[in-house]
């Protein structure tokens, strides 16, 4: 069970009230830990509730802490060299973010928001090096994780200079679906966080008005349905197509 201090004034962080190991023992850093290695991790970290729409930490800012996400989702933000921010990734539970030390960044390089309320523990930054010595896996992990987003942000450059924008909205919403998606019924499934028409064109390079106008299509076409800030691909086969196209 989850059990937190509440956030005072200021949203400072608060320490643990004991949280069980079993919480961790499936996530993919601490599956190679033993329970007595994962409560010293625990003892060591502090934990935060973050309500919707809040800034984790911003870029640019000292990398003082790296974090754990246990429920929610983080939208990551980048801000254009014309002052535009663009939404690069979003991060479901379970992962690590935040881990500038694991690329030698003694500054945040994107700036991390609650897209829906999330929880998150974290550690200070100077704990890393004796996390990824001590604890191999974890170390591993956090590589992989890094490769991951790597290959995300350059997957998602590709889009923007190859597809065109259809094709790169559908993508975007298949994305979110599959890294944060509830089954529904019928087959659809609902993106599990707050999403708006506006996120989804600083995700694709596009405007307002035309991802309004595509939701609207593919709504009347039955391949989505949305409602206020939330969406959900009720036709993922067919909506797949119109992000991968077969070749004529």
């Amino acid at each position: 069970m989850l059990c937190f201090d509440k956030v005072g004034a200021g949203g400072a962080l608060k320490v643990l009230k004991r949280l069980d190991e079993s919480l961790l023992t499936g996530l993919a850093p601490f599956r190679q830990m033993s329970r007595a290695e994962i409560r010293a991790v625990l003892d060591l970290a502090a934990s935060r509730r973050y309500p919707e729409g809040s800034t984790v930490f911003a870029a640019g800012f000292p990398a003082e802490r790296f974090y754990l996400l246990l429920d929610g989702t983080i939208r990551v933000l980048r801000t254009t060299p014309e002052g535009e921010q663009i939404v690069v990734l979003h991060i479901p539970a379970g992962q690590l973010f935040g881990i500038a030390p694991a690329i030698g960044a003694t500054t945040y390089p994107g700036t991390a928001v609650a897209a829906s309320e999330v929880i998150a523990l974290s550690w200070p930054s100077r704990l890393w090096s004796d996390f990824t010595a001590r604890y191999p896996g974890f170390g591993l992990q956090a590589m992989r994780t890094i490769g991951q987003r790597l290959g995300e942000l350059h997957a998602r450059i590709a889009d923007l200079a190859t597809r065109q924008v259809e094709q790169r909205v559908a993508a975007a919403l298949m994305q979110m679906a599959a890294q944060g998606g509830r089954r529904t019924t019928g087959g659809g499934i609902e993106i599990a966080f707050p999403v708006t028409r506006q996120n989804i064109a600083d995700m694709t390079g596009s405007t307002l008005f035309t991802v309004s106008r595509l939701l609207s299509a593919w709504e009347q076409a039955g391949l989505v349905a949305s409602r206020r800030r939330h969406i959900a691909v009720t036709d993922p086969h067919r909506l797949m197509l119109v992000a991968s196209p077969p070749p004529a």
